[in-house]
């Protein structure tokens, strides 16, 4: 492990698009959404401080810092303009990532994004920061799926894989800790999502254990609502195909 941070970079050509897991994630969850995006993307898919291949890359937990991190590693990479999706803490990490570069992300794609209101299912992510056996795994990751959905085999292949590095699971714990406090996560100020003036569609699962698809309601006019029936919170992993469709959709607005 290094203290840098981690991204599986494929594809060519322009536009360029990233890819921001959420919490507890890696850059795999995307697996089945970069299969159903169009040819002709050039795709970067994060490993996030804290998590995976970044595991003690600075700032895990700090959305902020996070969101700079990213801005930094395209800038060290020649890439001063691209297309940004994100789910849960990811898609929080994206809003910043625009605030604090806006010249720079031409479109967002937000998923059940964290910062939208302040309840939290913070016991479902405590439970799954804390999961140290594979059973234990398995059962904190249905709790993010919902009832609704079996979890798929390989999603929790890649979550026990995840456990397994030295250190992650510690990590988690801590990290949970960062983004619930006092049983609410933080909010963004109203203020900051109506001053995103890129394309942004916002799209919630209407079985969202983990965050209240009530949140959506909170976004701005100027943002394109797509609401799920019959999805949890776990969208990239549950709805592949309908997540790359949506995604497709804010690159082709610019």
């Amino acid at each position: 492990m290094t203290g840098t941070l981690f991204r599986e970079d494929t594809g060519e050509g322009d536009p360029t698009l990233v890819l921001l897991h959420g919490f507890a994630g890696s850059h795999r969850v995307w697996e089945h959404v970069r299969r159903a995006l169009p040819t002709g993307l050039r795709i970067l898919a994060y490993d996030l401080p804290g998590h995976g291949r970044s595991l003690d890359c600075p700032g895990a937990g700090k959305a902020k810092a996070t969101a700079q991190a990213v801005i930094d590693d395209l800038e060290a990479r020649g890439i001063g303009r691209f297309h940004m999706a994100g789910h849960s803490f990811g898609g929080a990490v994206a809003v910043l990532a625009a605030h604090l570069a806006p010249h720079a992300v031409a479109s967002l794609a937000l998923f059940a994004p964290g910062g939208f209101g302040r309840e939290i299912a913070g016991d479902l992510m405590v439970a799954r920061a804390q999961a140290g056996t594979d059973i234990e795994i398995a059962a904190a990751m249905q709790g993010m799926f919902g009832p609704h959905r079996t979890v798929p085999p390989e999603s929790v292949a890649e979550a026990i894989a995840l456990n397994a590095v030295r250190g992650q699971r510690e990590k988690l714990v801590e990290i949970a800790a960062l983004i619930v406090r006092d049983g609410n996560q933080g909010v963004f100020p109203a203020g900051m999502l109506e001053n995103l003036t890129m394309p942004v569609h916002l799209a919630w699962g209407a079985l969202d254990s983990v965050l209240p698809p009530r949140q959506a309601a909170r976004a701005p006019g100027s943002f394109t609502l797509h609401h799920l029936e019959g999805a949890g919170h776990m969208l990239p992993e549950e709805r592949p195909e309908a997540v790359a469709r949506i995604i497709a959709r804010s690159i082709g607005a610019v």
